[in-house]
C-alpha cells in the first residue's frame, strides 16, 4: 500500500506516534488510508450539507474495510461573488484547491481519496487534482438545490438576476423583486439549472469519475446519503482492483464527456475546465475537436436558464444515464471503457432509459440536430472563443452590429442600466480575460440585466471573460487571445461591425487587416490591476481561455 511509507517499518515509528496521537488504532492503521476531500463551509449554499455527506461517505469507507480520514478543500460561491472584486476569485480557487488537495494528499500518503465538491471551481479543481495525484478515486458530489416557485412557475438563481434587470427597466416592482429574493433558492444544493457546477457534476459521471445519479439526485432527498455510503465502499473495490483517475479519464473518456456535454447544454464554463482536467491526465483536449462533436452530437436538453426544466426534473428522467443512452442509438459513446464502478460504461448505462421525452427529448426529436455549445473563430477572435448554443434564440444565431466597447464589466452594466444600449448593438467587454481581469470574471450581471430588460432577442454580448452557466441569449465568451496580451479584441473600435454567425462557427469585425496593424502600432499594454498577492502570481502564469486558463511557470 501507499500509505506504507508512512505507517511500516522501524523508522516509521515517529510517524505511528502522530496516528497514535489521533487515537488510530494499530487496526486502522494496517488498513488503506482513505483521504475524504471535504468541500463543506457554511457561506456556500451547495457546501452547507457537505458535513453530512462527509459523514455518510466515512461509514460507507469503514463498512468496506478502509480508515477514512478528512482534510478540507475551500470553495467560493459564484453567486455572491457575482459583480464584484469577489469573482475576480472565483475561476482562480480552481488551481488553488488542486494544489493544496496534490499537497495534503502526497503529504500524507494516502491510498485512495474520496471527493467531496459540489460548486462551480471545486469539482474541476478536485478532478484536476485527481488526474494529478493517480490514487484511486471516486466522486461524490452534495447535490443540486430543488427549483423554487414564484407565482405557481419553478424558477432560480437566474431569474432573481434577471428581475433586478426587470425592476431596473420599469418592468417589475419592487415587491416582484423581493418575493423572487425569497422564493427563488429554496434549499441547499448547487443552484437549481444546469449551471456550471451541475454541468461538472453530470460531467463527472460522463467521464466515469461518479456514481449514476451524482449530478442530479437533490441535495435534500435520502438518496444522496445513499449515493454517498456506496461511493465509501466503492472506492474500497477501486483499492482492491487498483482502477486510477488515469486508467478513466483517457482520451476516449474525455470524447464521451464532450458528447454529453453537448447532448445536455451545459455552461460554456465546461469548455475551460475540461481541457485544463484533460492537461493534468496527459490528454490533449483541442478546443476544435469540440465542433465536430457538436457537430454530430443532438442537443436534447433544455434546462435552465435554456429551458423551463431544472435538475430535479432531469434526475426523474433517468439521469445523465438515460442521455447516454439516447446517444448510443446514434453510435455517439466509447462504451467498453472502465469506469469508477469497476465496470465498463456499456454496463453502467443498460437499462437506464428516458423517463420523460419533454425534459430528455429523445434522439429522433432533438431540440437540434447539433450540440449545445459552439466554439468560434474569426479576427475578432483568432483562437478560438464560445457560445452556449441551446441558450441562444434562433433570431440571434446571426446577428450584425455597431460595437458598444467597454474595459470592464462595470462601464458596461452602468451602460446597459443607463438605457445607452439599444437594439441592434453588441456589446465588447474586455480586460477582463484570465490575465487581465485578472482571474476572468463571470459576466451574469450584464448578460442578466440585458435579459431582464428584454433585449436578449437584439443585443449580443462578447468579452474576454466568461459567463455564468445561469446567462443565456447571445453571449460570446473565453476570447483568444485576451486584450492584456494584445489579442484583437483590443483593437476593437467603438462603432466597429461585429458580424456573428454561431451556425457557421465565425465571429469577424468588418475591419481590414491593415487597419487591424495600423491599430496594433497604436496599441500599448495596461498597467496590470493588481500586482500583489495571489492575484499577481496567477496573473504572471495563467494562459489563454481556450488553452483553459492552465497555468505554466513563465519562461
Amino acid at each position: 500500500m501507499r500509505s506504507d511509507a508512512v505507517k511500516k517499518g522501524v523508522q516509521q515509528a515517529p510517524h505511528r506516534s502522530l496516528f497514535n496521537a489521533l487515537g488510530m488504532t494499530g487496526e486502522e492503521m494496517s488498513k488503506p488510508l482513505v483521504g475524504i476531500v471535504s468541500s463543506y463551509n457554511e457561506i456556500v449554499p451547495g457546501h452547507m450539507n457537505l458535513d453530512k455527506i462527509v459523514d455518510a461517505v466515512r461509514l460507507g469507507v469503514a463498512a468496506a474495510g478502509g480508515t477514512p480520514l478528512v482534510f478540507p478543500a475551500i470553495a467560493v460561491c459564484d453567486g455572491i461573488a457575482m459583480g464584484h472584486t469577489g469573482m475576480k476569485y472565483s475561476l482562480v480557487t480552481r488551481d488553488l484547491i488542486a494544489d493544496s488537495t496534490e499537497a495534503m494528499a502526497m503529504a500524507h500518503g494516502f491510498d485512495a481519496l474520496v471527493m467531496v465538491p459540489n460548486c462551480d471551481k471545486n469539482v474541476p479543481g478536485l478532478l484536476m487534482a485527481a488526474a494529478r495525484v493517480n490514487v484511486p478515486t471516486i466522486f461524490v458530489s452534495g447535490g443540486p438545490m430543488l427549483a423554487g416557485k414564484v407565482g405557481g412557475k419553478k424558477t432560480s438563481l437566474s431569474s432573481v438576476f434577471e428581475a433586478v434587470g426587470s425592476y431596473a427597466s420599469g418592468d417589475m416592482s419592487l415587491e416582484m423583486l423581493e418575493e423572487f429574493e425569497r422564493k427563488a433558492c429554496p434549499t441547499c444544493g448547487s443552484c437549481s439549472g444546469m449551471y456550471t457546477a451541475n454541468s461538472m457534476n453530470c460531467l463527472t459521471e460522463a467521464l466515469g469519475m461518479g456514481l449514476r445519479g451524482n449530478g442530479t439526485i437533490p441535495a435534500v432527498y435520502s438518496a444522496r446519503i445513499q449515493l454517498a455510503k456506496m461511493a465509501g465502499m466503492q472506492i474500497m473495490d477501486l483499492v482492491k482492483k487498483d482502477i486510477r483517475p488515469r486508467d478513466i479519464m483517457t482520451k476516449d473518456a474525455f470524447m464521451n464527456a464532450l458528447a454529453v456535454d453537448m447532448a445536455l447544454g451545459c455552461s460554456t464554463n465546461s469548455m475551460l475546465h475540461l481541457p485544463a482536467i484533460a492537461h493534468e491526465a496527459g490528454v490533449d483536449l483541442n478546443l476544435g475537436i469540440a465542433n465536430e462533436i457538436s457537430a454530430k452530437t443532438p442537443n436534447l436538453c433544455h434546462l435552465a436558464p435554456a429551458g423551463n426544466t431544472y435538475m430535479e426534473d432531469l434526475d426523474e428522467a433517468g439521469g445523465v444515464y438515460a442521455v447516454m443512452n439516447e446517444l448510443l442509438k446514434k453510435d455517439l459513446l466509447r462504451t467498453d471503457l472502465i469506469t469508477c464502478t469497476g465496470k465498463t460504461v456499456e454496463e453502467n448505462i443498460a437499462g437506464c432509459h428516458n423517463q420523460n421525452p419533454d425534459v430528455i427529448r429523445p434522439v429522433e426529436d432533438p431540440y437540434s440536430e447539433t450540440g449545445g455549445i459552439a466554439v468560434l473563430k474569426g479576427n475578432l477572435a483568432p483562437d478560438t472563443c464560445v457560445v452556449k448554443r441551446s441558450a441562444v434564440l434562433p433570431d440571434m444565431m446571426k446577428h450584425e452590429g455597431p460595437a458598444r466597447v467597454f474595459d470592464c464589466e462595470e462601464d458596461a452594466i452602468a451602460a446597459i442600466k443607463g438605457g445607452r444600449i439599444v437594439p441592434g448593438d453588441v456589446v465588447v467587454i474586455r480586460y477582463e480575460g484570465p490575465k487581465g481581469g485578472p482571474g476572468m470574471r463571470e459576466m451574469l450581471n450584464p448578460t442578466s440585466a440585458i435579459a431582464g430588460m428584454g433585449l436578449d432577442s437584439t443585443v449580443a454580448l462578447i468579452t474576454d471573460g466568461r459567463f455564468s452557466g445561469a446567462s443565456r441569449g447571445a453571449s460570446i465568451g473565453h476570447v483568444s487571445p485576451e486584450a492584456a496580451v494584445g489579442g484583437n479584441i483590443a483593437l476593437v473600435n467603438e462603432g466597429d461591425l461585429i458580424k456573428i454567425d454561431i451556425d457557421a462557427n465565425t465571429i469577424n469585425m468588418d475591419v481590414t487587416d491593415e487597419e487591424l496593424a495600423a491599430r496594433r502600432k497604436q496599441w500599448t499594454p495596461r498597467e496590470p490591476k493588481i500586482t500583489t498577492g495571489y492575484l499577481a502570481r496567477y496573473a504572471s502564469m495563467v494562459t489563454s481561455g481556450n488553452r483553459g486558463a492552465i497555468l505554466e511557470v513563465p519562461k
